[in-house]
């Protein structure tokens, strides 16, 4: 239960009571001020310095974004919104004020706090750590990083107590919930034309294929939401989608910086894919569905299903004209203005660069609209059409000619091969009675923790999902406690230890080092 003195603003409500007299309230300063520091002064943040964002660094040869640079980026981006609404005395601002307001500090917080869950190796690790749980140990609710970015600020970093996490206030904790709901509520929405985004399932039966919470958190969620009264169930708070809007243009924009800087994205498909979906726009309307999937690298066919699938996904907002306007804005100032001069590492090119960069994302964070009454797939602060549509158009570019390369794709098999390895290796151990007691110290509270918190789950719903037999218990807190812990090494640290529990390395004293 979180501790809130009657009139307190419980958006300032913690999970634990910090009484504090008035040298120390005014020594420590504002409440989410200290947020922002527990955060930023955690050993989880500094970890994402060696996580990968998209492609790895060592992986490209180039000092590319990290999920730490990216957060710093996110939260500068988030920061300048924020002010810009915290400011505002319009109507705009009314509506902010009204459905518990947007304090920059509380966005900063939750911006850098965002990607603290993501494991190894970048969404790549994510997806194999959310296949080896549900398979191997049968956690119906996987891995999910935005879930695991929680689980780690309510559970898993500790500040000066233990059980508090890092003991946040509930307006931080609300504003990193981006999918407000848990795994099992996408079963729910099966077949529905509209629903939230990131709660359609992946597969029937799978859950939400985004969602912000673990059952075992499920409390702490509900805490932090009930701070927000004026907000709809399955709706961001307003700090909440400030930071999810920051986070599509860092990685819409940031990304792009690192594929050009690498000389991953080629003039010549880039521009060949845009120059012909203008040129053949209309024929390309009337294809059928099975046409264009039957040969997806035929220039025009990619962004014609991107069209498509946007229709399809956000009528809200999708429109064919903004659409088309995004393509030959792209097309004008990346592909044929950015794309056109290779980046030769020169101070000419960095400097154009730069001037790139800062024109979209100062365009791209003036282009912001707040609605009293959002559609379901929408938060209450949202980009507006046109830059909408941009981020829409960026983001594919990056994946249809990056994140597809076939040259990515087998480095990726190999990342996946890493996390099955080590994953399979320490559950072994964990089962061997004769030398469990010699496993990494961290990795061992860590299965303990969890089986704490499965013993709550039965404790609060004996009769139902959350009733377990001891053997069961067991085997679910093993691999809870595995998956947290594999989440938080970095991807030295992953290949590491995979290589020495696997008998493929030798190098004792310096790979271990941190686990």
């Amino acid at each position: 239960m979180s501790a809130q003195i009657d009139g307190a603003d419980p958006r300032t409500a913690r999970k634990v009571a910090e009484p504090l007299d008035e040298t120390q309230m005014l020594e420590r300063g504002p409440e989410f001020r200290v947020d922002l520091e527990r955060i930023r002064f955690s050993p989880y943040f500094s970890r994402m310095s060696a996580v990968t964002q998209v492609i790895s660094q060592s992986g490209a040869g180039l000092a590319v974004h990290n999920r730490l640079t990216h957060t710093v980026k996110v939260t500068a981006v988030a920061r300048a919104i924020a002010v810009s609404l915290a400011a505002d005395q319009g109507e705009r601002g009314r509506i902010v004020s009204r459905l518990g307001g947007c304090d920059p500090v509380v966005v900063q917080a939750a911006a850098s706090a965002h990607d603290l869950g993501h494991p190894p190796f970048g969404h790549l690790g994510e997806q194999a750590l959310d296949r080896l749980a549900r398979e191997r140990f049968g956690l119906a609710e996987g891995f999910e990083g935005n879930a695991q970015s929680f689980r780690t600020l309510t559970r898993l970093d500790e500040y000066d107590r233990a059980g508090a996490g890092l003991n946040l206030t509930a307006a931080v904790r609300a504003a990193v919930l981006k999918y407000p709901w848990e795994r099992a509520e996408g079963d729910e929405w099966t077949g529905a034309l509209d629903r939230p985004r990131g709660l359609t399932p992946r597969t029937p039966g799978e859950g939400a294929a985004k969602f912000s919470t673990y059952s075992l958190d499920a409390d702490d969620f509900q805490e932090a939401r009930d701070a927000y009264p004026a907000i709809a169930r399955h709706q961001q708070t307003i700090e909440c989608s400030v930071m999810d809007i920051a986070d599509d243009i860092a990685y819409s924009l940031h990304d792009l910086d690192d594929f050009y800087r690498a000389s991953l994205l080629g003039h010549a498909a880039v521009s060949a894919e845009f120059r012909t979906w203008r040129a053949d726009r209309a024929a390309l309307a009337t294809m059928p569905a099975d046409a264009l999937l039957a040969r997806p690298r035929t220039p025009g066919h990619a962004l014609e299903t991107l069209r498509r699938r946007l229709r399809a996904k956000d009528a809200w907002i999708a429109d064919d004209d903004a659409f088309g306007e995004s393509v030959a804005r792209v097309q004008s100032d990346v592909v044929d203005g950015l794309l056109a001069v290779p980046f030769d590492g020169s101070l000419e090119a960095d400097r154009a660069l730069a001037v790139f960069m800062s024109g979209w994302v100062s365009r791209l964070q003036r282009s912001i609209v707040v609605m009293a009454d959002p559609p379901v797939r929408s938060g209450h602060i949202s980009l507006d059409t046109a830059a909408w549509h941009d981020v829409a158009v960026l983001k594919f570019l990056q994946e249809r000619f990056v994140l597809h390369r076939p040259d990515l794709a087998v480095y990726q098999r190999g990342q996946a091969n890493v996390m099955e390895t080590l994953v399979g290796a320490l559950a072994e151990w964990l089962d061997d009675p004769h030398d469990v007691r010699r496993a990494p110290r961290r990795l061992l509270d860590l299965v303990e923790l969890a089986a704490e918190d499965y013993r709550d789950a039965a404790l609060r719903d004996p009769d139902g999902d959350g009733g377990f037999e001891r053997r069961e218990l067991r085997r679910l807190a093993t691999g809870r406690g595995i998956v947290d812990y594999v989440a938080s090494l970095t991807d030295v640290q992953a290949m590491s230890l995979a290589g020495l529990v696997s008998g493929a390395s030798e190098r004792l004293w310096d790979a271990g080092q941190g686990l």
